[in-house]
């Protein structure tokens, strides 16, 4: 997470979690509200597949639930994106991964 703050997001919630879903980050940055899932595997091609489109549509519900609890934050644009952690090397970030 100090991650995604030195690249300027503020970090708004984490491990956001509601009946049907949950969202490891949630942040801000530029007008846009990112809901960030991350995965940590022993490879980058694991980490990122680890995360089917099943899940991506949960996570969107659950942004649709954290969003309508907060309509100061219903106008902003919305992305979805992959943090991937190997075991070597940084995190590597996957902006707008997936799209509902």
């Amino acid at each position: 997470m100090w991650w995604l703050r030195l690249k300027g997001y503020a970090i708004l919630a984490q491990r956001f979690k509601r009946p049907g879903g949950e969202i490891d980050i949630i942040a801000l940055r530029n007008q846009t509200l990112v809901f960030v899932e991350v995965k940590q595997r022993p490879t980058l091609e694991l980490a990122q597949s680890a995360v089917p489109a099943r899940a991506w549509r949960r996570i969107a519900r659950t942004a649709d639930v954290w969003i309508a609890a907060r309509s100061d934050r219903a106008a902003y644009n919305c992305r979805f994106d992959l943090i991937a952690i190997t075991a070597k090397g940084f995190p590597k970030h996957f902006r707008d991964y997936w799209r509902p």
